[in-house]
Order: C-alpha cells, then sequence, then structure tokens
C-alpha cells in the first residue's frame, strides 16, 4: 500500500493537511447494485481542514454541514428553521432565548444542552480562537447563560437585525462539551468512518439525528475531483450522483443530456481583495485604478461562457431592497481614469504587482488572466500565482499576495454580510483584504446590524457602499451562475437560492437514489 492509498485519521483532516490532500482520486465507486444505500457526492476539491469553525472552502463546508450542526439552519427555500433549537423568541431588542431541541444528542451521547451551548462560544470567543464568526460575535454576544435544562439566552451588546442568520451561518456549529481541540464532536446527520489521503471521505448515517427519517440515505460518500473535466466525466459515466462546481463551458450539455439534471442558481460572485499592510495597494488610489481597469465583460465571457452579468460595486443582489443600480455599476472600463489615478499615486509609467489564484478552479484561472491582460493594458504589469486551492487558502490567510482573486457568495441574503469582507475587526482569513481596516465603515457596520428600522437600515448602507467604494478593499467583478450536476434518478436535493448556493449541502440529509 502507497502513502497516498493509506486511510487518514479523522485527527488528521481536522487539523488540515493542506496542499497534499488534493490529488486526482483513482478510485469510482462500487457497481451500481449498492446505489439505493450509498450517495456519492463529487467535491471541487478535498477539504485542507473540517474543523467546524474555520474558513476552508465550499467543499468543506458541504463536508461540515454533514459532521455538525448550530442552532438555526435553512430549508431548501432559503428559510429559516429551527435546528438544535426547536424554537426561539426575542425577549427584549437585546436578548434572545433559544429552546434546545428535546432529546438532541452529539455524536458521542451527550445531550445538546445548554453548557454546550456555552462551550462552543467559549470555544469561538477564546483568546486564541481563530473562528472565521470570532470577530462579529466578539462585538455582538455580552453573555449567555442557561434558563433552565433546555433553554439558554443570549444577551447582546446591542440590538441586531440579522443575529439569527449569523447563528445559521455554516461556521457557527455547537460542538459537545467533551469535545477536544483535535477530535470536535458535531450533532450532524451523518459520522465519519473511514477517509483516504486527497480522495474520499466515507461518513455513515448517524442513528440519533434529531430529524425523524432522516438522513434518507445509510452511506455518504465524498470524492474529491480537482479536475473539473474528470468531475463531469465521472457524473457522465455514473460514477458519481452529484458533483458540484459544474463548470459554465458543461451547463449546457448536462442540459441535454437526458439522464442528468442540472441545478444552477445565480448569486455568487468573483471580485479582487488586496494586501492593504505592505506592497503598492497600500495606497487606495491605486486600488481604484485596478477597479477602473478591469473589462468585466471579458471575465463574464471568458469564465463563466455568458452566465452571469457584470459586478462593478459591492455585492448587494438585485431583488434586494438595499440594491441601488447606480452603486452596482460604479465601477466601469475607463482607462483615462487609470492614468490619472496612476499619476495622483506617483505611478505615472504603471507597476509591478504579483496577483494570487489558482488553477484547481477554471474559474480562478480564467478570471485571473482577464484581469491580468486587463491590467496590462493600463500599464499594470501584474505576475500570476496559480497554485492548488489549499495552497491558494494558506497563501491568502498569511497575506502572501499583492492582489488575489476571489469566488464567493455573502452568507446571507442581508448587507450585514458585507461584515466578512470589510469589517476591520474580523480575523485575517484569504477571502477580505489582508490588514484591512476602516473605522468609518466598522462604525456603519455596526450600525446597519443595530438599526431595527427598515428605511434607516437603507439610508446606513447606501452611505456604506459609497465610502467602500471610494476606498476600494473589495473590488467586484462579475456574477456568475453556480451549478449542481445530478443524475435524473437523484431525489430530494435543491440548489439553494441566491447567497445560500453554499449552504445546499444542508438538503443532502433529504436526498436518495430512487
Amino acid at each position: 500500500m502507497s502513502a497516498s492509498d493509506r486511510p487518514i485519521s479523522r485527527r488528521a483532516l481536522l487539523g488540515g493537511a493542506g496542499a497534499a490532500l488534493l490529488t486526482v482520486p483513482v478510485r469510482s465507486r462500487p457497481a451500481r447494485a449498492q446505489a439505493g444505500k450509498r450517495l456519492t457526492f463529487a467535491l471541487s476539491s478535498h477539504p485542507p481542514s473540517i474543523r467546524p469553525w474555520q474558513n476552508t472552502g465550499t467543499a468543506a463546508a458541504t463536508v461540515k454541514l454533514m459532521l455538525y450542526r448550530g442552532l438555526v439552519s435553512y430549508d431548501a427555500k432559503g428559510e429559516l428553521r429551527g435546528e438544535l433549537a426547536e424554537s426561539w423568541r426575542r425577549e427584549t431588542d437585546r436578548a434572545w432565548v433559544f429552546t434546545l431541541r428535546n432529546g438532541a444528542r452529539f455524536q458521542d451521547g451527550e445531550p445538546v444542552s445548554p453548557e454546550a451551548v456555552r462551550f462552543t462560544f467559549d470555544q469561538i470567543l477564546g483568546e486564541k480562537s481563530t473562528a472565521y464568526v470570532k470577530g462579529h460575535f466578539a462585538a455582538l454576544i455580552e453573555k449567555i447563560e442557561a434558563v433552565d435544562a433546555r433553554a439558554v439566552r443570549f444577551l447582546l451588546k446591542q440590538p441586531s437585525a440579522t443575529f439569527l442568520y449569523h447563528l445559521a451561518n455554516f461556521h457557527c456549529q455547537l460542538v459537545s462539551p467533551k469535545s477536544t481541540e483535535a477530535n470536535p464532536v458535531g450533532a450532524g446527520p451523518y459520522r465519519l468512518v473511514d477517509m483516504e489521503r486527497g480522495t474520499r471521505i466515507d461518513l455513515e448515517a448517524f442513528d440519533a439525528f434529531h430529524r425523524r427519517g432522516r438522513p434518507k440515505t445509510k452511506h455518504l460518500r465524498f470524492v474529491a475531483y480537482p479536475d473539473e473535466n474528470l468531475r463531469v466525466a465521472a457524473l457522465r459515466t455514473g460514477d458519481v450522483d452529484i458533483i458540484e462546481y459544474v463548470p459554465w463551458q458543461s451547463m449546457e450539455s448536462i442540459e441535454k443530456n437526458g439522464k442528468l439534471v442540472l441545478d444552477a442558481v445565480d448569486g455568487p460572485f468573483m471580485y479582487l481583495v488586496f494586501n492593504v499592510k505592505q506592497g503598492p495597494f497600500t495606497n487606495a488610489k491605486l486600488r481604484q485604478a485596478v477597479a477602473y481597469a478591469v473589462r468585466r465583460d471579458d471575465i463574464v465571457k471568458a469564465a463563466f461562457f455568458g452566465r452571469g452579468s457584470t459586478l462593478g460595486g459591492l455585492p448587494i443582489p438585485k431583488g434586494s431592497p438595499f440594491y441601488d443600480g447606480g452603486l452596482a455599476s460604479h465601477w466601469k472600463t475607463d482607462l483615462a481614469r487609470v492614468r490619472a489615478l496612476l499619476a495622483e499615486a506617483g505611478m505615472p509609467n504603471g507597476f509591478h504587482a504579483n496577483l494570487l489564484s489558482s488553477a484547481q478552479y477554471g474559474m480562478h484561472k480564467d478570471t485571473a488572466e482577464v484581469v491580468q491582460q486587463s491590467l496590462a493594458a493600463a500599464g499594470i504589469q501584474v505576475k500570476l500565482n496559480l497554485p492548488d486551492w489549499g495552497t491558494r487558502i494558506t497563501l491568502g490567510n498569511r497575506g502572501q499576495y499583492d492582489l488575489a482573486i476571489n469566488g464567493t457568495v455573502g452568507d446571507f441574503n442581508d448587507p450585514d454580510s458585507l461584515t466578512t469582507f470589510l469589517g476591520g475587526g474580523e480575523s485575517a482569513a484569504y477571502n477580505r483584504s489582508f490588514g484591512y481596516a476602516n473605522p468609518r465603515l466598522d462604525e456603519l457596520l455596526v450600525k446597519g446590524r443595530a438599526e431595527l428600522d427598515p428605511q434607516k437600515r437603507k439610508d446606513i448602507y447606501w452611505t456604506l457602499e459609497r465610502i467602500a467604494l471610494e476606498d476600494a478593499a473589495m473590488v467586484g467583478l462579475a456574477w456568475r451562475s453556480q451549478g449542481y450536476g445530478l443524475q435524473k434518478n437523484v431525489k430530494g436535493f435543491k440548489n439553494m437560492p441566491g447567497f445560500l448556493t453554499f449552504y445546499s449541502g444542508l438538503t443532502i440529509e433529504d436526498t436518495e437514489v430512487v
């Protein structure tokens, strides 16, 4: 048995194995006779880590949603639903009480209790915590206390219009009080039983899952297909039941295949972030120059085969009451404006920079190449760095880049989700500009989530947008269609709407092959 074929422990995967895990799978699933007992899901990458509170990409989030659950989550329509909490109520503007689900247990047998809730948030908010949601909850939560054996109260530092959305974040999962850093234990629909380095993760239904009759499929296998063409081929040959990240050039052929189904929604977006701690982009004028130099139409055509639209502002969906058409198209290609900004920044002849992206996803590579070409035409020369996805995350988290391509969604369908990208108190993460902080934006973000009057919230966020566009720490590039491909006999899986598409793994518990 070679090193790449040896099973890897739960602890190793939880701890993160980096780029070494990202290899093309060499095994396909067993014969179709087992189809009713096992669901095989093709991931776009092997998760660098499946620790419950770290942000390590969409593929990892899908796996984590099988192992862990939080107080609340979403149904297939994108509406909030009770998860480990069966109900909740707002006592005052600053106090929420959650009644925990009767009989819910973690996979080590421990009950879901107020103690477990407090233990989880103690870990998230701990001094050494690197939890993705630490900054937000540290600014929001004053105290967590038990009301009785099944109820827990959150006392907030100020009112919050979006507190429930934050609790539903897939980076805010509860763990057993007996969990250790090396071995966190959740209450998800599946438990981890085996894995093969860089290739597969095997899960088995958790018999004590709190939703009766779920999950519908006893065995779940995740298989990593970093090569998008191999991922599509595995779907076409029937080796897998579901694939994520259907490449845009393959969407039409899947739609026309009578044995397959394409489930696609608009919502994810592509954007640029910068290292504002060191290098050329400490200067906001140079960030603005980049924003005005990019040819966004070319990104939609080259990276998404026309299945998308340009994004010339902050990612506020068109259907949102906070949407402003003028602000949404603020950045348009304007080389005269670029030249003026370069001169104002003392760089009239342009400059050189390093652009971080990833060759593992075609959309990231293609977007990076269009940005490179666009900037070259404006006198800005960038060198591409296109590592595998795990390495790209590591470099982004460490700020080892000048500017970088990102693709994601908001955490929920409200502009408070911009805190993830613009909040100065947030922990360093690959999906926000490294070292960025603007006290005025921080003030408006806090004010926006604390305001319960809808019209006043609109005024706050429109002011915030104008400041953020001037600062250009997050530069929108394109909206994109996000697709899952399924065998026609797969029932129950749903690509969730808008920004919630990356939460679609929640519906795996309702999925079966018929």
